[in-house]
């Protein structure tokens, strides 16, 4: 099976199941010199993980995470580093009715189509789980970042036909978790927080989008055609389970400006640089970024594991089948998808720093070759 590996120079490659012993990443090409510690990685897990609230599954998964390799004394090594997610409140038990009669808009069929087998435990590879692991390497790539000056955040922009104005970035990085269904914009998520009450009283789900933006990106990521920031952005954001459109920029609303209202107008930034004044681009032009942020957003539809009878067919008897969900399920997917998009917007940004030659892909700060005795004081072994 393949298609587990994201990125060019900052690899990511996962591995586990959702009812299997636990999850997993490696994460290659992190420059050594990056403070780095379990706590940092726990904290966008537990934004991630289920049970938070009525808006998430009651799956019982603490997702502590174990950093294997790759530091020493809280410090990147550049060598890979391995993280372990173990899955602790499985119930596959409650999967055995899906066993030859596939879940409606599920992998179930397709997976079993393509391989002759599949894990039938809540959907094995296929399940939104996996997601732990991009979270788990996203928090690394977040990190790198942040020591470069660029900053990302997330938040729900819509559920169901409820949409939030727009947010500046800063109310997103202050707000986004102050309420359960991660809308930075509190009159809206109280409004949404009812809708999907009442589609979870009627044993019903319901979908959303994730606004994302990135600051302090420099100005000549990218490259033409097949690999624009656009282009690898969309890959990524489109690999997210239940997403189904990913837009930057003006996105869909594009199609109903002329040229002359899209096209920006320029200025000068404070350096005394051209800048494009409204930005309605998104950060991005000719495939390569223009030092202005990056925005866009991503759909996801509604969870399809949901408690209503649904009809199928057993591939065994050939005979329709009337199956109910019964296992743990979100009713909504946006708010805890919200740090698997930063995530991925964190990687892919990454990627292209590495790329351009803008982060040492050897040592984050220094020279190649040199040796810094001065490098990591607190370690006292430095000193013997």
């Amino acid at each position: 099976m393949n298609g587990n590996r994201f990125g060019r120079l900052f690899q990511v490659t996962t591995y586990g199941e959702s009812h299997g012993p636990g999850m997993g990443v490696v994460v290659s090409g992190v420059p050594a010199g990056l403070d780095l510690s379990a706590a940092d990685v726990q904290h966008e897990l537990d934004r991630r993980k289920p049970g938070q609230s009525t808006m998430t599954t009651s799956r019982d998964e603490p997702d502590a995470v174990t950093i294997e390799s790759g530091l020493q004394d809280g410090v990147t090594t550049g060598t890979p580093i391995g993280m372990t997610i173990q899955n602790r409140d499985a119930q596959s038990e409650k999967y055995e009715p899906f066993v030859t009669a596939p879940r409606p808009s599920h992998g179930d069929f397709t997976y079993s189509a393509k391989f002759g087998t599949r894990n039938w435990g809540g959907g094995g590879r296929s399940s939104a789980r996996e997601t732990a692991n991009w979270v788990a390497a996203g928090a690394i790539a977040t990190k790198v970042l942040a020591s470069q000056g660029i900053e990302i955040a997330a938040h729900v922009n819509q559920i169901d036909d409820i949409r939030a104005p727009p947010v500046d970035f800063e109310q997103i990085e202050a707000h986004t978790d102050d309420n359960e269904v991660r809308c930075a914009h509190p009159e809206t998520a109280e409004r949404m927080r009812e809708r999907v009450e009442e589609y979870q009283r009627e044993g019903d789900s319901i979908g959303g989008s994730v606004y994302f933006e990135a600051r302090g990106v420099p100005r000549g990521l990218g490259a033409p055609r097949f690999e624009s920031v656009e282009a690898r952005l969309g890959q990524g954001m489109m690999a997210i389970p239940a997403s189904t459109a990913f837009e930057f920029g003006l996105g869909r609303e594009a199609r109903e400006y002329t040229g002359s209202e899209r096209n920006d107008e320029w200025g000068f930034d404070d350096a005394g640089d051209p800048t494009p004044v409204e930005n309605d681009h998104g950060g991005v032009q000719g495939g390569i970024t223009t030092g202005e942020p990056i925005y866009g957003e991503v759909t996801l539809h509604a969870p399809t594991s949901i408690p209503k009878e649904q009809e199928t067919v057993d591939w065994e008897t050939g005979e329709p089948k009337t199956v109910q969900v019964t296992g743990r399920h979100d009713p909504v997917l946006p708010p805890r998808a919200v740090p698997v998009v930063e995530s991925v917007l964190a990687l892919t940004l990454v990627d292209f720093m590495l790329l351009s030659g803008r982060i040492n892909p050897d040592r984050l700060d220094g020279q190649v070759g040199e040796y810094d005795t001065d490098y990591h004081p607190e370690n006292p072994r430095r000193n013997e």
